[in-house]
């Protein structure tokens, strides 16, 4: 739990720019996860559920940012 709070309080100091970089970033790297996931199997499959995660909250930064702004 104390991950996610660094995590997230790591948001508070990007830009809308660096957030909106950072999410398409970690969608990609998402996609190319599930891909390598659908041939073969992961070793740790719970990477995907955490990525997919912190793409919600990086969403929710920048509608914070954005609403706020």
């Amino acid at each position: 739990m104390a991950k996610n709070k660094d995590f997230v309080n790591s948001l508070k100091d990007l830009s809308a720019e660096d957030l909106k970089a950072r999410i398409q970033e970690d969608e990609l790297r998402l996609k190319k996860l599930e891909f390598a996931h659908a041939i073969t199997p992961l070793e740790n499959p719970m990477s995907i559920r955490s990525l997919r995660k912190d793409v919600a909250r990086l969403k929710t930064a920048l509608t914070q940012k954005k609403a706020s702004a």
